[in-house]
């Protein structure tokens, strides 16, 4: 989500991972659907210690569809590591990457204000952007993130992190809008999207937020990229980041575990998970 002040975070109930998963447990076969979302809650909750449980239902979903099977243990495997040996960058992209239309920052938006300005958090965000873009001349530039003021149905996060950025001295050429989501799993499908349509020469990704935010960002377009990709591999390489080292904020995986649950294609289950730790309740309906 968009916002800093994350309230309520904790474990999923046994009761309520019962309630979620409807069928799982009960005498109807589970779906290569309902191992994913028994899978991500079970590790969203546990973490490690439900590492055993984890194994045989990617081995249960192996069974039942193989292809799921390969993809879920790419995108488990990748969770297992990103939370705690994730290096970050701050305050500029590292040195190296193709300075070429090859590379996109991906910049992952923040609420706005209710009248549709920007937040401190989001504009702190964009000047790690801004010298990155500045750094690299010849990359594009994503800005993310739909309608979230609460008082200004016109404004976007996208779009005025674009107009910031133009506003700047950054060419409107370089730069993306990708103005339809409300979620982080959201930026990662729309931008996706965007990109294949109409972008094919890139091919390297580089994640710009909040330190707090770098780690479910890489997860969730890196599990996008698995998820979308042909039989070839990704299309798609997450390569970096860049971080603007925010005072507070956090992320848990319980987060994590419903943003991938969203990325399955489980909107309605996503957003229980959402709710029921986070204070979002201010946010525009889902459509």
């Amino acid at each position: 989500m968009k916002k800093n002040v994350l309230v309520r975070i904790g474990v999923i109930s046994l009761l309520s991972l019962s309630f979620l998963l409807s069928g799982c447990g009960s005498n109807k076969t589970k779906t290569a659907q309902d191992i994913i979302e028994e899978l991500a809650v079970d590790y969203g909750n546990y973490g490690d210690k439900a590492l055993t449980r984890v194994n045989e239902l990617l081995a249960e979903l192996d069974k039942t569809d193989a292809d799921a099977g390969k993809r879920w243990k790419k995108i488990t495997d990748i969770w297992k590591t990103v939370n705690a040996g994730l290096s970050l960058n701050y305050d500029v992209l590292p040195d190296g990457l193709p300075d070429t239309n090859e590379l996109c920052i991906v910049a992952l938006g923040f609420q706005l204000a209710p009248d549709g300005t920007m937040r401190d958090e989001l504009t702190e965000r964009l000047k790690v952007v801004l010298n990155s873009a500045k750094k690299y001349k010849n990359c594009y530039i994503v800005c993310t993130g739909g309608g979230t003021a609460t008082e200004n149905e016109n404004a976007t996060e996208a779009g005025e992190m674009a107009k910031w950025l133009i506003s700047n001295g950054i060419d409107e050429k370089r730069v993306i809008v990708e103005n339809k989501s409300l979620t982080t799993a959201q930026n990662a499908i729309f931008t996706y999207d965007i990109l294949s349509a109409d972008y094919p020469s890139v091919k390297k990704i580089a994640i710009i937020s909040s330190d707090y935010h770098i780690a479910t960002g890489e997860l969730l377009f890196k599990a996008e990229f698995i998820l979308r990709a042909g039989v070839d591999g990704e299309k798609y390489e997450v390569v970096s980041n860049a971080a603007w080292k925010a005072p507070s904020g956090t992320l848990s995986t319980v987060f994590q575990a419903g943003a991938l649950i969203e990325l399955s294609g489980d909107k309605e289950t996503a957003f229980r998970i959402y709710y029921d730790n986070y204070d979002i309740h201010e946010l525009p309906p889902l459509d």
